[in-house]
């Protein structure tokens, strides 16, 4: 009964995951093969200011000042080239530096995983965030609480308490991470169904039903057959204005 408690004990917190299955790199260690980045202005493909970079086995974000003299809502994103459904996947991050002159304040040490979204070919040359479910990063200002692994809804909405939850942002119950520690984030994803945000092994946000909202016009464009559920998407990691860092993107399938 013992080793039953502590087996339901680790599969309710994540570590069962990191030591059963198999665990697939995403990040190579050493270049950006398998990725494409869409930066805001720019087309799918082109990796604008070399904004995405691969320095020291380290997949990193940064802003170089002479293409990035003033940020410019230049959001970007960098695309995994394979879909996914269901899975458990895991992100080392961190924050360093200062950001970029000119982002908005709430971009200040803010990055993202997001997940069930659009590829980025079909997102317009302006467009600043693909229709998809963020699991928003975010680090501490150096005092007072800001949570990571939050949920963001760019085009989309989820089932929260058996109720439709239609706010863009809602924050979850994780420490608060000041400095440039690495932080663990894994997100274990169900298709259409459950959908969980890990931090440091810890759960702390849960939902369910993600979906297009009708009311993103663009978003709503992406339905197929006017089906708004979503069950499946790409995988991406944000560039919103901050320097940041991933050391670990790795996957694992859940075979549902």
């Amino acid at each position: 009964m013992r080793a039953l408690a502590l087996g339901l004990t680790l599969l309710m917190t994540g570590a069962l995951f990191a030591e059963e299955g198999k665990w697939r790199q995403l990040f190579n260690g050493k270049d950006l093969e398998g990725w494409t980045p869409k930066i805001r202005y720019h087309e799918a493909g082109e990796n604008y200011g070399n904004t995405f970079r691969v320095e020291d086995g380290v997949m990193k974000v940064g802003y170089d000042a002479e293409k990035y003299p003033e940020f410019n809502e230049t959001f970007g994103h960098i695309f995994f080239n394979e879909p996914f459904s269901n899975y458990r996947l895991r992100v080392e991050y961190r924050f360093v530096g200062d950001q970029c002159k000119g982002g908005p304040g709430w971009a200040f040490r803010n990055s993202g995983i997001m997940i069930h979204g659009e590829s980025p070919e079909t997102m317009a040359k302006d467009q600043d965030f693909p229709a998809s479910i963020e699991v928003q990063l975010l680090g501490g200002s150096g005092k007072g609480k800001r949570s990571t692994a939050n949920l963001c809804t760019p085009g989309t909405n989820v089932v929260m308490k058996d109720e439709l939850f239609m706010p863009h942002c809602t924050n979850s119950s994780s420490d608060t991470f000041h400095g440039d520690e690495w932080v663990t984030c894994e997100v274990e994803v169900h298709g259409n169904g459950k959908i969980k945000h890990f931090v440091n092994g810890k759960l702390v946000l849960e939902y369910e039903k993600p979906q297009i909202d009708a009311r993103d016009a663009h978003a709503k464009s992406l339905a197929k057959d006017g089906d708004l559920m979503l069950s499946g998407g790409t995988i991406s990691l944000q560039s919103e204005s901050h320097p940041c860092e991933f050391r670990k993107v790795e996957i694992m399938e859940l075979d549902e």
